[in-house]
């Protein structure tokens, strides 16, 4: 038979497992796609220069 498990050890780990899960989600959230590097005189503009009126 089992022993029973203490209310400090189940709230022990509870907590480390908050823990993980919130520390995972960051990680989560902060891992996105790199950004290319380009040089800047390789870039195409994306959007056509505003001409003045006459």
């Amino acid at each position: 038979m089992q022993e029973r498990t203490s209310t400090t050890e189940r709230y022990t780990r509870g907590v480390a497992a908050a823990l993980v899960a919130v520390v995972t989600l960051i990680l989560a959230a902060n891992a996105g796609p790199a950004r290319a590097t380009v040089p800047e005189q390789q870039r195409t503009p994306q959007v056509n220069p505003v001409q003045s009126l006459p």
